[in-house]
């Protein structure tokens, strides 16, 4: 998995150690994502299915696209689409996308990088894999997440910001057998590149086999935990996590992983992904894709999409 690391990760700075008195997050819940295609066709895993929202507010939707090893002519992407009243996420740990949007975002997705996209009051893009790529194939492993907005600021003006790879704030633990990359907001006093309107907490992190690590976790956000690849657990009571399976983390101040002392062969260590974020506690109306707080609400974005009051196609779109 080709996304940000280091040789030697104990040149980077440590984890902070939880404080005293600090508790370890219990587990609530553990759910496996079934699967399902979206786009063109692209395989996804349904990493939300089965969880409350309650659990998962500030978040709505979350998509592990792959991992595939797509054959020559295979790989596939999205068409041009609409989207208002949150922010979407594109994390490429493998393969390639290229974005495009109405407002004159767009780049180049690959190799952990990120795309953070505010629809706002209302934006159209496209993802979709480079020519190149559809003539030969190859790996393709990606995230799509959907982060809310409260309805204050639904209407907010659309942006697009392009997270490089190298831009990622790397920590390891303190034995240097695990690498934490924070894509958006912090861990203690180190915090990612990501610029949110709710306030989150985006990590992926590395654990090598036999490892453990311990995260500080602000404990007025919420704790998910989801892992990409390998086996492990989670919890001081080590709950089994698998490849494909979310954890919801209740009450306290850090997340404890552990990474099963042997992984299979397609992975080296364990892949997880954890986020949080200040729950927004209000009514959510969701349908395709609009995330709004009422019917009404989406009535009307699905009226100013077809007025075309939602963007452009641009002239040199891909």
């Amino acid at each position: 998995m080709p996304a940000i690391t280091v040789d030697n990760p104990l040149e980077l700075p440590k984890v902070a150690a939880p404080r005293d008195g600090a508790r370890a997050r219990r587990v609530k819940s553990i759910t496996t994502a079934p699967r399902g295609l979206e786009g063109e066709g692209f395989p996804v895993r349904r990493a939300f299915a089965g969880i409350d929202l309650a659990d998962l507010d500030p978040f709505v939707h979350m998509d592990q696209m792959g991992e595939i090893d797509y054959g020559p002519g295979e790989p596939k992407g999205t068409p041009w689409h609409p989207h208002r009243g949150f922010e979407t996420v594109t994390y490429m740990m493998e393969g390639t996308f290229l974005h495009q949007d109405s407002i004159g975002g767009g780049g180049v997705i690959e190799n952990g990088a990120t795309q953070w996209m505010t629809a706002g009051a209302g934006i159209l893009h496209i993802e979709r894999p480079p020519d190149a790529l559809i003539d030969s194939g190859g790996l393709f492993h990606g995230i799509q997440l959907w982060v809310n907005l409260p309805a204050k600021l639904k209407m907010t003006t659309p942006r697009y910001q392009d997270i490089g790879a190298q831009a990622v704030a790397l920590l390891t633990n303190d034995h240097g057998d695990a690498v934490v990359r924070i894509i958006a907001g912090a861990l203690g006093e180190f915090a990612g590149p990501g610029s949110t309107h709710t306030p989150i907490t985006l990590v992926h992190a590395t654990i090598m086999p036999g490892a453990n690590l311990v995260l500080p976790w602000n404990p007025a956000y919420n704790a998910l935990t989801y892992v990409l690849q390998g086996g492990g657990s989670v919890g001081l009571d080590r709950v089994a996590l698998n490849e494909g399976q979310m954890a919801v983390n209740v009450d306290g101040d850090y997340v404890v992983l552990a990474a099963n002392d042997t992984q299979d062969s397609r992975t080296s260590a364990y892949e997880v992904l954890i986020l949080g974020g200040e729950p927004i506690r209000e009514p959510v109306a969701a349908y395709g894709p609009f995330v709004m707080n009422t019917k009404d609400e989406l009535q009307k974005a699905f009226e100013d999409y077809q007025a075309g009051r939602l963007g452009q196609i641009p002239a040199n779109h891909i």
